[in-house]
């Protein structure tokens, strides 16, 4: 059975792409790991985010929300400084202020789970597609959830990036129908 490409010879990409890339998941602190990993990589590639990522457990005390919320800009240069996370200032500002937003939703909602999910009725968007060249950057919804999130004071959280976090948590499986983990080949 072929599979999707794009984890190329990667190690660490292919066991991402296998056991966590387009599975749905309704954790609030994995959907925040997820959604600040994806700020990250803006400008980069997702292998040397990956690479990184017990690093930001580490400096983000595992992606608590209150810990994460309450973070001074004196914490996060010490984050900066030790740790091997991307160095860029503001994307370390926006694990902060995007803990803010995600508080505010799950007093609103719940959870931010349920909040994103209601975007799609609580189902995963299952695409049918052929070959890896096909998978969009983007798409209508992910412009539609950038917006909103970008609202509620989100940060990092353009169409794109969304689209790629939306992938991420499993609100859209983007496997390409001849790939073992494409929702109609599991069992």
């Amino acid at each position: 059975m072929e599979q999707c490409l794009w984890p190329q010879n990667s190690e660490l990409l292919q066991t991402y792409h296998d056991e966590e890339w387009c599975r749905p998941s309704r954790d609030d602190r994995y959907i925040f790991e997820m959604l600040t990993l994806e700020g990250a990589q803006a400008g980069l590639s997702w292998s040397i985010v990956l690479a990184r990522r017990e690093a930001y457990r580490s400096a983000f005390n595992n992606y608590d929300l209150e810990y994460c919320a309450g973070l001074t800009d004196t914490d996060l240069e010490a984050i900066k400084e030790n740790y091997q996370v991307i160095k860029h200032f503001s994307k370390l500002q926006s694990v902060r202020s995007n803990a803010e937003a995600v508080l505010k939703i799950q007093n609103e909602f719940g959870s931010f789970a349920d909040f994103l999910w209601s975007y799609v009725d609580f189902k995963p968007m299952i695409n049918s597609w052929s070959a890896d060249t096909e998978i969009p950057v983007q798409s209508p919804l992910s412009v539609r959830i950038s917006k909103d999130l970008r609202k509620r004071g989100f940060k990092f959280i353009g169409p794109v990036i969304t689209y790629s976090f939306l992938q991420a948590i499993g609100m859209v499986d983007d496997h390409i129908t001849s790939c073992r983990f494409h929702t109609s080949n599991i069992d």
